[in-house]
């Protein structure tokens, strides 16, 4: 029997699901940033200027259809497994493999084989990252993320090069490239530790007070058009900084001892 003649399976029945075409779509929106992306990165001159500040561009473009493709799924009721495994596969490569290539061509060249070794730790902690992740959706906790999450560690990348890039900054330090190379090290041991960080799907303080929240997000919305390149890096720094220091915290803090402790040590 020809493969053809078979009856359609579960897949395809998922397939011809109409309400998932949209978030889909949004889905592949996002890796065709992330692909433009490289293209630029490896000095493909598809535009006049400086091709690492698009290509940082489009990686964060490929961050916002990223975190719009979700909910809109939701909304349109067209979440399913199939969209699932291919936004992962999407986020691989914009930014796992798009993030890799632009700063290794923007920074990594000249550390020879220890760049390179950053370069593959990224990657592969990405890849680690998001395999981890589809494993546990839905078992974890939705205030927390388990690990940095792949399109933060991208966009600390992205965000880098267009700060970097503003304020005019030589790289020809040693201290400074130095900085960025150990920060892609921490960005891949972060990725697959067990660091928690903010998920934001819970804000309760902007459900409670809407209208609050509203002269934030214009306030918020007219420093960030004014000073994007600076107040976006500013924000991923601190969104990872928060991270670490909630982590050391609670490792200071240590577990609560138990009553049987207690007993032992007032004795």
């Amino acid at each position: 029997m020809s493969m053809f003649s078979e009856k359609p399976g579960k897949l395809n029945m998922t397939l011809r699901n109409r309400n998932i075409i949209l978030p889909n779509f949004i889905t592949i929106m996002g890796l065709l940033c992330g692909v433009y992306s490289i293209m630029l990165s490896v000095g493909s001159r598809i535009v006049e200027g400086d091709n690492f500040v698009y290509a940082a561009y489009f990686l964060l473009l490929a961050a916002f259809f990223d975190g719009i493709d979700g909910k809109v799924a939701r909304i349109v009721n067209g979440t399913s497994d199939f969209g699932v495994q291919l936004d992962s596969l999407c986020d691989m490569v914009s930014f796992g493999v798009a993030p890799a290539i632009l700063v290794y061509e923007w920074l990594l060249k000249g550390f020879d084989r220890v760049g390179i070794v950053a370069v593959f730790l990224f990657v592969a902690c990405g890849a680690l990252r998001l395999a981890r992740f589809n494993v546990q959706s839905g078992k974890i906790s939705n205030v927390y993320f388990v690990g940095l999450p792949i399109p933060a560690a991208a966009a600390f990348i992205a965000t880098s090069v267009l700060f970097i890039h503003k304020l005019g900054l030589d790289l020809e330090k040693a201290a400074l490239s130095m900085f960025f190379l150990v920060s892609i090290y921490l960005l891949a041991f972060l990725m697959v530790s067990t660091v928690p960080f903010f998920s934001f799907k819970k804000m309760s303080y902007f459900k409670a007070r809407p209208f609050q929240a509203l002269i934030i997000m214009v306030i918020f919305i007219s420093i960030l058009v004014l000073y994007f390149e600076v107040v976006s890096f500013i924000m991923i720094t601190a969104y990872i900084t928060i991270g670490l220091l909630l982590a050391l915290f609670k490792m200071i803090k240590g577990k609560p001892k138990t009553a049987e402790e207690n007993n032992q040590q007032e004795n």
